[in-house]
């Protein structure tokens, strides 16, 4: 069997003190994230502000079959980043998945100081396209399918060596490296928007404080505009200032 060069997570590692590795289902998805490779990662990170959609291949021997290799093809969708909040921290949407990619989710959850992709909401959708089952070394069919894929030239398809139960757990292992790996930029994207759009508002707002003072009928309009936008309290003397003066 090919070795996986991943990260492993053993029952000895501290983000582990609450799980106990006796229980039959936390041993399962556990033994897939562990057994799970990258092989062949997009070239391209995740979409900041439209939904991305990628192209999985994942290969597993399997179990109590010598030289049987099962190969999934499929998309994964990542729903676009959300913005941020108390609400939506830890907010992990992976309904249409197997029971032990759910419990895999709410370790994660559980653990989203550990891991900061949960921290802006994350929701994910799969459908399952192709299904073959290959008689041979797992090794080669590994590298006919990269092959395969590197001829395609998607920058959003990705290769796994994984597990053939529970696989799924190897898809959500997939999209949490996959955000990991584009949360720093995505955040900063959000963050950028945000400022600009502030910048905007700020532009309008005194725009609108400038048509008032020329035109007193637009003071109701302003002062609308204001409460609208959270900005009454640290603009009411400035409106009442202009009020004031409207009345001379």
């Amino acid at each position: 069997m090919r070795p996986v060069a991943t990260q492993a997570i053993t029952p000895h590692d501290s983000r582990l003190t609450d799980v106990h590795m006796d229980n039959k289902k936390q041993f399962d998805f556990w033994y897939a994230v562990n057994n799970t490779e990258l092989v062949r990662a997009p070239t391209s990170r995740l979409e900041t502000f439209g939904d991305t959609i990628v192209n999985y291949y994942l290969v597993s021997e399997l179990m109590d079959h010598v030289d049987k290799v099962r190969v999934r093809e499929g998309h994964l969708k990542a729903l676009k980043p959300a913005i941020i909040t108390p609400q939506a921290l830890g907010q992990m949407d992976i309904n249409d998945f197997g029971d032990e990619a759910r419990k895999y989710g709410e370790w994660l959850k559980e653990n989203a100081g550990d891991l900061r992709i949960l921290q802006y909401g994350f929701r994910l959708e799969k459908k399952e396209l192709k299904e073959y089952v290959v008689s041979d070394h797992v090794d080669n069919v590994l590298d006919r399918v990269e092959q395969d894929v590197k001829s395609k030239e998607d920058p959003f398809s990705a290769v796994l060596l994984g597990v053939d139960d529970p696989w799924e757990v190897c898809l959500l292992k997939l999209m949490v490296e996959l955000v990991q790996h584009s949360a720093s930029e995505n955040i900063q994207d959000i963050q950028k928007l945000a400022l600009s759009q502030q910048k905007t508002l700020h532009q309008r707002i005194d725009q609108a404080f400038l048509d008032a003072s020329r035109d007193p009928s637009l003071i109701n309009d302003l002062a609308d505009m204001l409460k609208i936008n959270g900005l009454w309290n640290q603009n009411e003397d400035r409106f009442f200032a202009l009020v004031k003066a409207s009345d001379q």
